[in-house]
């Protein structure tokens, strides 16, 4: 064995792929329960499904527009890929060094101090919990919206309702459970496929933008500065970056899978940063594609159909708008099936460890199949649960979509934190790493730990300087009340059920 700097021991020569994972698995103190259906390449694919930063870029762009403009979402990509760089590294390292379905709670438990390690990583693990299932109702309400404006676009009598979008998310849902459940060995095939799709669709996009759209100025998309949000540009512009946040979010979800994955903790890291680098790279060059391609913001921003890049793709041709539209659905759809099984990994695994009410139920394994099905489930009725919200206040929903990213910066925050306290205050003795980020750890640790706060703390400010009940960001006061809830549930009797999954790592 060759031991690294900051107590990191690495392999000389790797293990064969069901050793390595046995070992793991023995040193978390967990059964192999579930099936391992991945290799590395369809985790890439999986990863990068999940993330759909490409598509992601051009249907949820719109906070970014309005506050800071064409240079406020360029220049915030930028930094955002920059300082989200060392949070990938080191959750990447924390995967290879506890390749468990748990993830970032699991890891608060390992690297926390002894005394706090229990109620640090219960609170991590609602808080991936919350995150998770909000981002799966967020993620289904987003790309229904997207089906609904391509009828806007086709059919300009029609006037959409709030139950179009409630039946819209639970037919999607329907097809995340049909995957999930019915056909679940079959998801690593599937989502390759869908990876050639992703990638084809961006060729297309970049082809007919480049060559049909009319181009602005550089000056506009690099300088220009606009804001119909706050209106000091600066602040404008912090406000806005959250958009370019939303866009490079969800590299972990390979680490919910990495109990289904062979030779898990090399195969996991790896898949964590080729799918965040390639995806920011496509998603670089989609953004500069697009934003060269919006002669009007304002136009931009009140097309009918809510979503800037219908705009811009009619500007282009109107011939292409509603198949290019399509295409990103169906991406979108199967991104969301990737992340329902991601959400239902980490939900089981929380469970599993007795973090959740009725955890027997939640973290019972289908012996036959060798899948959490009562996780999926739950998972797909939370989903249609927060879609039945739309139908009484678009306000509330869109608070609780919101939610997902302050409560995963908040679980970044926490076990990026740990690790770096392991690593500095703490006794040094970290676990073995296939992937280690060696001397370089403290300062990739603390720039990470830098980063997810400075977003957790711009996620909580409303877009709009003069706000309203309608326009108020009241995923704070949401985040405050379900943290709450999970600090009575602990006080009342978690407590003494939760331990932390510390408790049964061995040496």
């Amino acid at each position: 064995m060759i031991k690294n700097e900051g107590g990191v021991r690495q392999d000389s020569v790797d293990k064969s792929t069901s050793e390595a994972d046995a070992e793991d698995m023995y040193r978390m103190g967990k059964d192999e329960t579930l099936k391992r259906m991945f290799r590395q390449f369809s985790m890439i694919c999986f990863t990068s499904m999940v993330q759909a930063t490409w598509e992601i870029i051009l249907v949820s762009n719109t906070q970014g527009l309005t506050n800071g403009g064409m240079p406020g979402l360029f220049w915030s990509f930028i930094w955002t890929f920059t300082g989200f760089l060392p949070i990938v590294l080191s959750l990447a390292e924390m995967a290879s060094m506890a390749p468990t379905s748990g993830g970032q709670y699991h890891w608060v438990s390992e690297f926390a101090p002894p005394k706090q390690q229990q109620f640090l990583s219960y609170c991590s693990g609602w808080l991936a919990t919350l995150s998770w299932q909000a981002g799966g109702g967020g993620g289904s309400f987003l790309c229904s919206s997207v089906l609904q404006a391509i009828i806007i676009s086709y059919d300009e009598s029609y006037v959409p309702q709030p139950f179009h979008l409630t039946l819209l998310v639970i037919g999607m849902t329907c097809i995340y459970a049909f995957i999930n459940l019915g056909i679940p060995h079959h998801l690593p095939v599937i989502e390759q496929t869908m990876a050639f799709v992703h990638g084809l669709g961006w060729i297309v996009v970049v082809v007919v933008l480049a060559v049909l759209a009319p181009h602005p100025p550089a000056k506009d998309v690099f300088l220009n500065f606009t804001t119909y949000g706050w209106e000091n540009i600066g602040v404008s512009v912090l406000v806005g970056q959250v958009t370019s946040i939303y866009f490079l979010i969800l590299s972990d979800s390979a680490a919910h899978l990495s109990e289904e994955v062979k030779n898990a903790s090399k195969s996991v890291p790896k898949a964590m940063l080729w799918s965040f680098t390639l995806n920011s790279l496509f998603g670089f060059i989609i953004l500069i594609t697009y934003l060269f391609s919006i002669d009007n913001v304002e136009n931009a921003l009140n097309d009918p159909t809510f979503f800037p890049f219908f705009y811009v793709f009619r500007s282009a041709t109107n011939i292409g708008t509603i198949p290019i539209a399509v295409v990103i659905v169906l991406v979108l759809i199967f991104a969301n099936t990737g992340a329902n099984a991601s959400t239902s990994r980490q939900t089981f695994a929380f469970a599993r460890d007795h973090g959740l009410p009725f955890h027997k139920w939640i973290s019972a394994v289908d012996p036959k199949s060798q899948i959490p099905r009562n996780a999926v489930l739950l998972t797909c009725i939370i989903t249609i649960l927060l879609s039945l919200i739309n139908l009484g206040s678009l306000v509330a929903f869109n608070a609780i979509i919101s939610l997902q990213l302050m409560a995963l910066m908040a679980t970044y925050s926490l076990s990026i934190g740990c690790v770096l306290y392991k690593r500095t205050l703490g006794d040094r003795n970290l676990p073995t790493a296939r992937f280690s980020l060696g001397k370089h750890g403290v300062w990739i640790n603390a720039i990470g730990l830098f980063y997810a706060l400075w977003s957790l703390f711009w996620a909580a400010w409303p877009p709009f300087q003069e706000f309203s009940v309608d326009t108020f960001n009241w995923a704070p006061v949401m985040f405050v009340g379900v943290m709450t809830i999970s600090l009575v549930l602990y006080y009342l009797g978690a407590n003494k059920k939760y331990k932390g999954p510390v408790v049964l790592v061995r040496s």
